[in-house]
């Protein structure tokens, strides 16, 4: 049974349809699948469908171990967003945890970013990310029911979009329950950056930007 509705995929074919670039999914799963991975696999396959501006690369956690080191996924389900064709490029937009509910347009709005080439983020806030030079590591933790989660994943992947030494993970709480209790997470979206500081609800770009200031100093 298809995930996608047909309204759904006529409004994401005409969309994509018009994307100058092409765009690469990285599925990450397992021979016997997790929970959720089989959800996130569809979910991929029927995306990828759509249009043949997006490509769509299966992976096996295990049997592919040297792809998983190489993109620096350590857990399952996983999906790497990636510019595709000759000219691939990585721009560290992870997905953990399958993109449903809320979250799924997170997922359609970066596919629209990489394919656009084109952030949307302030002259100031691409100035200062150029200026980076230490990495930075953004995680959201998120709920498919949270409709304030995909501002805060799409603002994490916009950074990571404009600097190559950003990496920025959306992860879905209740599938990596480890994860949410490490970082305390008791409500979402709760971003956290370089293990230190935290950021709590959709907050705008200058705030975030405040809190990535922070992380680095205190790192």
């Amino acid at each position: 049974m298809a995930l996608l509705q047909e309204k759904e995929r006529k409004y994401l074919r005409e969309k994509f349809e018009a994307l100058p670039q092409p765009v690469k999914m990285i599925m990450f799963t397992q021979e016997i699948e997790c929970a959720y991975c089989q959800e996130t696999r569809q979910l991929s396959e029927e995306l990828a469908g759509l249009s043949d501006k997006i490509s769509l690369e299966v992976c096996d956690l295990v049997k592919d171990r040297e792809v998983a080191e190489h993109y620096q996924v350590d857990k399952i389900p996983a999906i790497v967003l990636m510019k595709g064709g000759d000219q691939p490029k990585d721009y560290g937009i992870r997905y953990y945890g399958v993109p449903a509910g809320y979250e799924f347009s997170s997922l359609v709005e970066d596919i629209a970013m990489i394919g656009w080439g084109e952030s949307g983020l302030s002259a100031a806030t691409k100035t200062e990310l150029a200026r980076l030079t230490t990495p930075l590591h953004l995680q959201v933790f998120v709920t498919p029911t949270c409709p304030y989660c995909p501002p805060a994943v799409l603002l994490a992947h916009q950074f990571a979009f404009e600097s190559d030494l950003v990496r920025a993970d959306m992860v879905e709480a209740i599938e990596f329950p480890h994860l949410s209790q490490k970082y305390e997470v008791r409500g979402v979206p709760r971003t956290v950056i370089n293990e230190t500081v935290h950021l709590e609800g959709a907050a705008p770009e200058s705030m975030l930007l405040a809190r990535v200031r922070q992380a680095l100093v205190e790192g």
